[in-house]
């Protein structure tokens, strides 16, 4: 495999603090204030598209998604697409829920949507796995793990800060490699 390199990622992983990490308080997080102001361009975790399909989101996040570019990630992608495989066809919100999904998809423009690479995907993969280690995350959170970890790093490498509501785990993804850009949200109501 070309684009990844084993021991590089190994000796990259050295920043493993070998503890259970702490959530942090709010005060000490970066989240986004109730009038943002422009500044570099975001990537989209997959709860920003879930929360405002359900009407969560807050005012400041749809007044920072008005003044920034919003770039996407094929991983919300295929996060957004395996919620419309898991709803239930016989319920009757499914098909409303299918249109919502689909009117977002098809508002993202090709060139903001970006793939991770090879390397990316393995660094994510490792830090993952520390992460699950360290806090003790059970199968179910495995996943979800994955997937925080390789959009954290494609927004990193991408020169992007990254935009979630889950808080506690991107906190300790920040904990662990503090040089990551993440504005963080609460949901409304």
């Amino acid at each position: 495999m070309a684009d990844f390199d084993f021991d590089d990622a190994v000796r990259w992983g050295r920043f493993d603090p070998q503890r259970t990490l702490a959530r942090r308080s709010d005060a000490e997080l970066p989240f986004i204030s109730e009038e943002p102001q422009a500044g570099s361009e975001v990537l989209l975790d997959t709860c920003v598209y879930i929360d405002s399909l359900q009407g969560r989101a807050p005012e400041a996040l749809l007044a920072l998604l008005d003044i920034r570019k919003a770039n996407h990630s094929t991983v919300a992608i295929q996060e957004l697409m395996h919620t419309v495989g898991v709803l239930d066809p016989k319920h009757p919100q499914t098909k409303t829920a299918i249109r919502q999904i689909r009117t977002v998809l098809r508002a993202m423009r090709p060139h903001r949507v970006f793939a991770p690479d090879a390397d990316l995907l393995g660094r994510a993969a490792l830090l993952s796995g520390m992460l699950c280690r360290l806090q003790g995350y059970d199968r179910d959170a495995r996943l979800r793990a994955l997937q925080d970890c390789v959009l954290f790093l494609q927004a990193s490498k991408l020169g992007l800060t990254l935009v979630t509501g889950n808080v506690k785990d991107f906190d300790y993804l920040l904990q662990l490699i503090p040089s990551g850009r993440v504005l963080f949200y609460r949901k409304s109501g």
